[in-house]
């Protein structure tokens, strides 16, 4: 989804070369002598390929190198047409491990929290808002409903969280939206996992939340996005400064981070290898 805001921070600069020093993330980020560098991937990023052959996308991404994944809702299911099991015993056979999932908080809710469980999830996100209305009033029973959903969550052994666009950095007043949905919901409960393209393309700097709700971010999409486009692209061809971010891990709580780029340059394959390449440098 494509922003409408014109706004952006002018602390974040457009970084297009590595630096030849790694970042220092923490330890849970770094090579372990099984499953090498932690590194994930939102599989909405090649959900064309996955929509056309789910185990044999996978197989590729994991010849790529990622050993984390997040899968999305589509047409053909929460796991582009394989079953919890199926999709389980894939990934297993391929080192990946089936970190997240993106559903929605619908009729088939129960049904969503079930099958991540079943499919070995340790988190379940909600990517919509479950009530519509940019206001106050309304985030404050969004947050309600996340509360519900969360106990949902728990009950299975899954964390509950909600990923951010770019439409929650709005205000009514004062008051920025999305620090209603932190304000008013548990921190122990429900965890946050920010889409930190969408953040910065809206003008918001991540570190005002790492610091005023540290812990509280778990799970992020890092994302590097066109600033004047407001769009993905590769890492280090926008306006993201991506080894910035990765330094500031530990402060925002972070356990797993999913790469995830919607535009291409190429084919989706070719860039979320290029992404690999990339962030695989820095760590």
């Amino acid at each position: 989804m494509i922003s409408n805001k014109n706004t952006r921070r002018n602390f974040l600069k457009t970084w297009g070369t590595l630096a030849a020093s790694a970042v220092l993330v923490p330890e849970l980020l770094k090579a372990d002598s099984k499953k090498g560098k932690k590194i994930g991937l939102q599989l909405y990023s090649v959900r064309k390929d996955m929509l056309a052959d789910a185990a044999g996308t996978l197989k590729q991404l994991a010849k790529i190198g990622y050993n984390e994944i997040e899968s999305a809702k589509s047409q053909k299911g929460n796991y582009y047409g394989l079953t919890p099991k199926e999709i389980k015993s894939i990934t297993g056979d391929l080192g990946i491990s089936l970190v997240s999932g993106h559903v929605q908080i619908d009729n088939d809710w129960q049904k969503s929290v079930d099958q991540a469980a079943e499919a070995g999830q340790s988190y379940l996100i909600c990517s919509v808002l479950p009530t519509n209305g940019q206001t106050v009033a309304n985030y404050q029973r969004s947050a309600e409903v996340f509360q519900k959903a969360a106990e949902d969550c728990k009950k299975a052994g899954i964390t509950f969280g909600y990923h951010n666009h770019e439409y929650e950095f709005e205000k009514e007043g004062e008051q920025t939206l999305y620090d209603v949905l932190l304000d008013h919901t548990d921190p122990n409960l429900v965890k946050m996992e920010l889409d930190l393209g969408w953040v910065i393309a809206t003008g918001a700097d991540p570190q005002y939340y790492f610091n005023k709700y540290p812990g509280r971010f778990p799970l992020w999409h890092l994302k590097d996005m066109d600033l004047k486009l407001k769009q993905s692209t590769e890492f280090g061809k926008g306006g993201v400064n991506i080894k910035e971010l990765l330094g500031s891990a530990k402060k925002s709580g972070l356990k797993h981070f999913f790469v995830e780029q919607e535009e291409y340059s190429g084919t989706p394959l070719s860039s979320v290898e290029y992404d690999y390449n990339y962030v695989s440098k820095l760590l």
